[in-house]
């Protein structure tokens, strides 16, 4: 039973009557909708009740707090549902093909500021998906038919109180039950955030300091009285309060922070936080303090440690930084530090370390996205947006987010930035993102256009881009003589200019499959065994996976099944661990021809309907083309003579049920084993002040070249 809901870090308080009122309203309604004020805990009660009535197929939780842009939603869920889908399709049509017929409960978090785009999604997606349920939780409905309004109080006062001494405890400190204790808490409404706020306190203060405090701050501001408040000002003077409490350093890091999307890392925050009144060295002590004080949570990741802030405490830290008016600073420290580790990361994934960087990556996502929302809005840095997007080619290209890229790369190439190097980068890899979703025309169109604006310009490295990806085009659509003329005169560009990268590699594999259809299988094994030495030199498992498909091909010809399975095995592995559809399935396809040829018949045609399942989700099936497609037939051919029709369109149909996992896995034939511990992340600079200006010089690096 699949699930992505997060880890529970302390221990989850009271909410046993709600729990259990929840759990009546998700038997009784497809959609749920938890409200209530920020901080009021109705993240947490949607996830501990998603955990303990989790359907057939699981729950999917998505994050909505860091998304910023309505168009976003749709991608946001795809994600969270792990698909990926390399064509051009919409989101949301990828969505309804893959919910069809299962039995999910999808938990949409924090999405209020995006409430018509979630409705319009929800409200179709319940339509078309009979067995899909969805937890909201949120500060105001979606608004939907058949929508059940789940209300959630704050706190009763003695789970109050059991909460702050549960919070206080971690930090080390015992709380009595005694009236101090409860008068804090009822001053505090009972809203779970104000109580671990105040727990965070309790090491220099007692609870008693604490109450007299937030009392001298009600009177300030509410006259001497309290009635009437509404919960959320309570929360805010509750944050207001824990904010005054803050040294000067703390605050201003409070400030600073609030420019961060989603979760950020120490090293970004070493990078975008310092200076003007705040030491590099004291960065980290002053985050810690923070952490203290339960302002920023601390959560471990896949790509290593990760800090977070509540959307409530954020925004409260974002108001302070638009008044001290380094708001605009702040937002080009963190588009300055994102555009280098774009540029770092797109060095860092020709080396060994690919798959730490595809991790990196991911976890970044929402505050690269947040740079490149910031470059298309300042039109005077157009140019170090399409720089961004174009370093980010190996995030939508090689790890299967090419529907992301594509939307970032239109917008990008049609801003007149004045920087020609800029916007050429961010052409071609339109294009070969749009050759990889089978979108031919747009495709040859901003191929076309980089290569004559390259040659105006005198850029040799785009015009020898530009010329791969049109002979990677000419090699899907079956012109191969074509094919060969321009990827041998744009490896021959490469070398003059002294590229060498998955790509090259990548122009080195294409050039061997056209060799291979041309039938000089000896000469096509020559270039790749020449690309797997130099990857397997440098670390490189992408670029890899395409040309052991190659050597697999060469090896079924040569008549050799056996050496072909171990071959396609070690790329279909690399293949999947990169989420790269593309070369996935052709894996699965020649790994049927294998089993056809070895004499399982039936398994064959099991595997060609997985195979089928998977090509709605790459693109029109092995491209339309005859070469591609030629193993393919052959297999169908003797499965079908072997099984006869009626029993091959049986196994047919077994296959199409798998899905993408177990497909792999039933290819493989074996279980995928689990994903790998993870490892140190890649260190991209290291903590202290004499490292960040070559951070700083790398970034202006990244815009300079740029231009």
């Amino acid at each position: 039973m699949g699930g992505n809901l997060p880890e529970e870090l302390d221990a989850f308080v009271g909410r046993s009557a709600e729990l259990a009122g929840l759990a009546r309203a998700l038997d009784t309604a497809r959609l749920v909708t938890v409200t209530g004020a920020g901080g009021v805990g109705k993240s947490r009660l949607a996830a501990r009740a998603a955990a303990l009535h989790a359907p057939r197929d699981g729950v999917r939780r998505v994050e909505l707090a860091p998304v910023r842009d309505p168009r976003f939603v749709d991608h946001a869920v795809a994600e969270a549902l792990g698909l990926t889908d390399h064509t051009a399709r919409p989101p949301r049509e990828t969505l309804l093909a893959d919910l069809a017929g299962r039995q999910l409960l999808l938990v949409l978090d924090g999405f209020e500021h995006l409430v018509e785009a979630c409705a319009g999604l929800v409200g179709e997606l319940l339509r078309a998906v009979p067995g899909l349920r969805v937890l909201a939780a949120g500060r105001r409905p979606l608004g939907l038919p058949g929508e059940r309004v789940f209300p959630l109080a704050p706190l009763g006062e003695d789970e109050a109180v059991r909460l702050l001494a549960e919070r206080a405890a971690l930090h080390g400190v015992p709380v009595p039950d005694d009236e101090d204790v409860r008068a804090l808490c009822r001053r505090l409404d009972g809203i779970p955030l104000a109580v671990e706020l105040a727990a965070g306190r309790l090491r220099a203060l007692s609870p008693g300091q604490l109450l007299e405090r937030l009392e001298d701050r009600f009177r300030l501001l509410t006259g001497g009285s309290s009635d009437g408040l509404a919960r959320h000002r309570t929360l805010r003077l509750a944050i207001g309060w824990s904010h005054e409490l803050c040294t000067p350093r703390e605050r201003l890091l409070w400030a600073r922070l609030s420019v961060f999307a989603g979760r950020f890392d120490l090293e970004a925050v070493e990078y975008v936080c310092a200076g003007h009144g705040l030491d590099a060295d004291d960065v980290l002590d002053v985050l810690t303090e923070l952490l203290a004080q339960s302002v920023v949570a601390r959560e471990e990741t896949p790509a290593g440690v990760r800090y977070r802030m509540l959307d409530t405490v954020r925004a409260y830290g974002a108001d302070w930084l638009e008044a001290t008016g380094d708001a605009a600073r702040l937002r080009r420290r963190h588009r300055d530090w994102y555009l280098g580790l774009a540029i770092w990361c797109e060095l860092d994934w020709f080396s060994p370390r690919q798959d730490e960087v595809a991790e990196r990556v991911e976890a970044e996502l929402p505050n690269l996205r947040c740079a490149l929302e910031h470059c298309l809005n300042e039109p005077e840095e157009a140019h170090l947006g399409q720089y961004l997007a174009g370093s980010l080619w190996f995030c939508w290209a090689g790890c299967g987010r090419l529907a992301e890229g594509r939307h970032w790369l239109e917008q990008v190439v049609r801003l007149d930035s004045g920087h020609d190097r800029s916007r050429l980068k961010a052409l071609w890899v339109l294009g070969y993102v749009a050759i990889l979703q089978g979108d031919t025309v747009p495709a040859l169109a901003a191929l076309r256009e980089c290569r004559e604006e390259a040659e105006r310009c005198g850029d040799p490295a785009a015009v020898a881009y530009a010329e791969h990806r049109t002979g990677c085009l000419a090699l899907v659509t079956d012109d191969m003589p074509r094919a060969e003329r321009l990827l041998r005169s744009a490896l021959e560009r490469y070398e003059e200019i002294g590229e060498l990268n998955s790509n090259v590699l990548m122009a080195r594999v294409e050039l061997a499959m056209a060799r291979a259809f041309q039938g000089d299988l000896p000469g096509a094994v020559r270039m790749c065994e020449e690309v797997r030495r130099v990857c397997e030199d440098h670390g490189e498992r992408w670029t890899r996976t395409y040309a052991l498909f190659v050597l697999a091909y060469a090896a079924w010809a040569d008549g050799d099944p056996a050496g072909a399975r171990a071959l396609l095995g070690d790329c279909l592995t690399g293949a999947y661990a990169f989420h790269d559809l593309l070369g996935s399935v052709l894996a699965v396809e020649l790994l049927a021809l294998v089993t056809a040829v070895e004499g399982d018949a039936a398994e064959a045609a099991v595997l060609q309907g997985a195979a089928g399942r998977m090509w709605p989700s790459v693109g029109l099936p092995l491209f339309g083309s005859a070469y591609f497609n030629a193993p393919h037939q052959l297999c169908e051919a003797t499965a079908r003579e072997r099984l006869g029709g009626e029993r091959y369109e049986e196994c047919v149909r077994e296959g199409a049920r798998l899905a993408r996992e177990a497909a792999v896995s039933r290819a493989l034939g074996r279980p995928l084993g689990a994903m790998p511990a993870p490892r140190e992340p890649v260190r991209y600079a290291t903590a202290g002040p004499q490292t960040h200006e070559p951070a700083a010089s790398r970034a202006r690096k990244g815009g300079e070249t740029a231009g």
